[in-house]
């Protein structure tokens, strides 16, 4: 997979529902699934701002790295 968006879980220390997200980031909510979900193939840096700010947080603490399991092998 490479990068990983674990918006879900600094959505769940913030107590945020994804409605709520969605109406301060201004993305829509199929958008937000989308990302949520890990289905997202990329993510606008104003986007990743917006939704750092609504969720008083940082990159990292959304975003993260774990290398693919296919590319160790060879």
């Amino acid at each position: 997979m490479g990068i990983i968006v674990n918006l879900d879980v600094m959505m769940a220390k913030r107590k945020m529902s994804l409605t709520d997200l969605a109406a301060e980031v201004d993305i829509t909510l199929a958008n937000l699934s989308i990302l949520k979900n890990n289905k997202a193939k990329a993510v606008r840096f104003s986007t990743l701002e917006a939704i750092c700010r609504a969720l008083n947080c940082q990159p990292g603490d959304i975003l993260q790295y774990e290398e693919d399991k296919e590319q160790e092998t060879t």
